[in-house]
């Protein structure tokens, strides 16, 4: 098998390139040790195995991200066994300058000058046949997202993959002496990893990388010594250091090609440049990202949501089937088997059922990146957010994780592996769960609806907006404390030209994104469900009441079977398992309607006694039996489900997680959450829709409705006030990562010591404010609505004198056709 590296800058056609070589034959992985992903495709030529390996997206070869570390590495181990560098013929001086960094390596090389057509529609031509010339190297115009210059490009795979090209070296002027000595020096050193021509360039260029190398070398201390003094004498016959002069050769040698084989027919200002003027505008800029903010909102949550009602009861009629396989439950308890298995079913359908939101989600961002609108939205965002320790392109993820409520967490945090700077990139993971996921609203809405229904518009905006300000706060506070030692890249930006998105690459993007999501999370909530599971179920009941719920449930049994003793259903119910039976079917017919099932398939899904089937429609039965029975069941299923709520209980109660939130309830209580309360928020570590699914078990009685018995539960019971439920407001707005959220900030930080970090710090910080706002209000003498408006200035205030607090030596590089040096070069 022959494999190919695919090397470009970020917005080259890199990824369209890859999918004209491979088309659908691709896999994505991460990197071996690191969070970048790394496409694999392979295709077939003359008989000949040919694997593509898509790697980042770079700037240089200076390993000052994740993508340059990853691109760099792959290129000198020798993964590959030649090189295809793909540049964006519409901007070749950026992308030359990367093919220079490249023939210092001493790769084979073969240049795709992709997105002709973009150069052309800019008055650019290109002399593709002379640049092969001057560069020894093959170099093909192609049109990726158009199939256009695939022969040719093979063509050249082929013959590459039988020869090696005879590149021209780099002339370096004044260091042109030390280059060479520095390169006879590390040849004599062996089992390196990098060739001597590029380690001996780097060593002039501070690269602290090759001298820890080196240091670990017998020869090296002397080699280090040799690049030191060079750098010394050239600074001060010169005056200028080595790096800048190793940058400012590059650029010559890449303007001395451009000069020979790149010439403009039209004069002015392209298109690009006369929309940039609006979309980039100090003023028109931020009024138009408003407009795009709204329209990814409203197409991916708003109508992406509606898309769940049709995949719903496909998610439906799983747990319909999982009903079908596992063992039938009993009058009283369901079985270990049973309860386990539907526990992990509906998991992971809880999580399933965000796919259609991710594939209109992920769809809406590859049609931003196609256009060229990704980076101005950092560019245009980035000075406001730096003051936070953040970035421009943190505004993506904050957006996904829900700025606005109703997003979700999971593609925020997997959104943030664009960010190069490891600091932003680790404070943005960390604070995008404290935006307003779709799972908050439940309980939002419960709260809100039940304390502050007078108010409810005002509270909406109130939690939309002290969201953002408290995590901008957050950040803040991480970077100048746990991240303050965490490396800052120069932060580069390239405005490239505009495209039009293809339909193939934006559905291709989607789908691609929302597997990786689905196949990343799915196994990990399966397993964490099983762990919960057990730790709201062991050790278990007590004994007597056991026996006192089963004797409920046993006469509840008894009266409805004696109520229905005239009808012909009596003989099918005359004993435990046809009891059993009959809750088993009527479960799956209510089941198999609500997935959308027809009557007349419904005997499928019903267990071998079919002769209930009948009792699924009573409202238009004239059968007096069917009524009968009917009327009597929901009897039955009162007295069961009291019966079955006041074992649960007590289980619960006596559950390893009730036992925690019973521990935790003597620091909790300042923040005014009783154990029960502090049970749900627990539960919602698996999902955050669990918070009031865990208060409905806790509070509502078995026969009433879900919000209505919460709500007066909290009030009737634990005397719950507007002030209580601010502080769980505030709570849940800052509350901890879910599940699925976890598993991310693993995957895209790295280390569990993050994920303990994301767990913790907003924990801390939920508790504080809680306890702040209640037990502060209830000092002051507030109630909830004057507290809203004591805590919104309160947060005001720090978020300004926070922002005040000017960062650190963060450097903004604008990239648009600049013949500058990349920063760091």
């Amino acid at each position: 098998m022959i494999r190919i590296g695919l090397v470009g800058q970020p917005n080259c056609g890199k990824s369209t390139l890859f999918n004209m070589l491979t088309g659908a034959r691709q896999h994505v992985a991460n990197y071996p040790g690191v969070t970048v992903d790394v496409k694999r495709g392979a295709f077939k030529l003359d008989g000949e195995t040919y694997q593509v390996i898509d790697l980042p997206g770079v700037y240089s070869m200076t390993s000052y991200s994740l993508e340059e570390t990853v691109t760099r590495d792959s290129v000198l181990s020798g993964e590959a066994d030649f090189v295809v560098n793909v540049l964006d013929s519409s901007n070749l001086k950026q992308g030359l300058y990367l093919t220079v960094q490249l023939i210092e390596m001493g790769v084979p090389l073969i240049l795709a000058l992709n997105m002709a057509d973009v150069a052309e529609g800019r008055g650019l031509k290109i002399d593709a046949g002379k640049l092969s010339e001057l560069l020894g190297v093959p170099a093909v115009r192609t049109v990726g997202n158009k199939l256009r210059g695939k022969a040719e490009l093979l063509e050249a795979i082929k013959a590459k993959s039988r020869k090696k090209s005879d590149m021209k070296p780099l002339d370096y002027g004044d260091l042109s002496e030390a280059v060479e000595e520095l390169t006879k020096a590390i040849e004599g050193v062996s089992g390196l990893a990098f060739p001597p021509l590029w380690g001996a360039v780097k060593l002039l260029e501070n690269d602290s990388q090759v001298e820890d190398i080196l240091k670990a070398t017998p020869a090296g201390p002397g080699i280090l010594e040799a690049a030191e003094k060079h750098k010394k004498n050239f600074f001060e016959e010169i005056g200028d250091t080595s790096a800048a002069e190793v940058g400012l050769r590059r650029h010559t040698a890449v303007s001395a090609v451009l000069n020979q084989i790149q010439s403009k027919s039209r004069i002015g200002p392209s298109m690009t440049d006369r929309a940039d003027r609006i979309v980039v505008h100090r003023v028109f800029g931020p009024i138009i990202l408003l407009g795009v903010f709204y329209l990814l909102y409203y197409l991916s949550i708003n109508r992406g949501y509606k898309l769940t009602e049709y995949f719903g009861p496909v998610l439906r009629r799983i747990e319909l089937y999982a009903t079908m396989i596992l063992p039938k439950g009993g009058l009283l308890t369901d079985g270990l088997l049973r309860d386990l298995g539907m526990s992990v079913v509906i998991s992971l359908n809880a999580v399933l059922n965000y796919v259609p939101i991710f594939l209109v989600l992920f769809a809406c961002i590859a049609v931003l990146e196609d256009l060229g609108y990704m980076p101005r939205i950092a560019f245009i965002l980035d000075r406001a957010l730096r003051r936070f320790g953040l970035q421009g392109q943190s505004t993506l993820p904050l957006i996904l994780g829900g700025v606005f409520v109703g997003g979700c967490a999971v593609p925020g945090v997997m959104a943030t592996r664009v960010i190069a700077d490891e600091k932003a990139r680790l404070a943005t993971i960390l604070v995008v769960p404290m935006m307003n996921c779709l799972a908050k609203v439940p309980l939002y809405s419960l709260l809100i609806g039940a304390f502050f229904a007078d108010i409810s518009a005002s509270m909406m905006v109130f939690i939309s907006t002290i969201t953002l300000f408290m995590a901008l706060c957050a950040a803040k506070v991480l970077t100048m404390t746990v991240l303050k030692n965490k490396p800052s890249a120069p932060f580069i930006m390239e405005l490239p030209p505009y495209h039009i998105p293809t339909l193939r690459g934006v559905v291709l993007r989607s789908v691609e994104r929302t597997l990786i999501f689905v196949k990343k999370i799915g196994t990990i909530v399966a397993a964490v469900t099983v762990g919960i599971f057990f730790l709201t179920r062991f050790p278990g009941a007590q004994e007597d009441v056991v026996q006192s719920c089963q004797a409920d449930v046993n006469k509840a049994a008894q009266d409805f079977r004696s109520a229905i003793a005239d009808t012909r259903f009596a003989p099918l119910v005359a004993t435990d398992e046809g009891m059993e039976e009959l809750i088993d079917a009527m479960d799956r017919t209510k089941r198999a309607i609500f997935a959308g099932v027809a009557k007349s398939n419904l005997v499928n899904y019903l267990p071998s006694s079919t002769h209930f089937a009948d009792l699924y429609d009573v409202s238009k039965s004239k059968d007096p039996d069917v009524r009968k029975v009917n009327k009597e069941w929901r009897a039955f299923l009162a007295a069961r489900g009291r019966a079955r709520k006041r074992l649960s209980d007590d289980v619960l109660n006596r559950s390893v997680l009730g036992r925690i939130g019973q521990f935790l309830e003597p620091v909790t209580k300042y923040a005014g959450f009783n154990w029960k309360v502090n049970v749900s928020l627990l539960s919602a570590l698996a999902a955050k829709e669990s918070t009031v699914a865990t208060l409905g078990l806790l509070y509502k009685p078995a026969d009433e409705s879900p919000n209505g018995s919460i709500a007066h539960g909290l009030q009737s019971e634990d005397g719950y006030t507007p002030l209580h439920a601010l502080a769980l407001m505030i709570f849940m707005a800052l509350y901890p990562p879910c599940l699925a959220t976890l598993v991310m900030v693993k995957v895209e930080a790295g280390s569990w010591r993050w994920v303990g970090l994301s767990l913790l710090f907003p924990t801390v910080l939920g508790l504080l404010f809680g306890s702040l706002i209640f037990s502060g209000g209830r000092a002051l003498g507030l109630n909830g609505p004057q507290m809203v408006i004591v805590f919104s200035v309160f947060v005001a205030i720090c978020t300004v004198v926070l922002g005040m607090i000017k960062p650190k030596n963060q450097l903004l590089e604008l990239r648009k056709d600049s013949p500058e040096p990349a920063a760091g070069d």
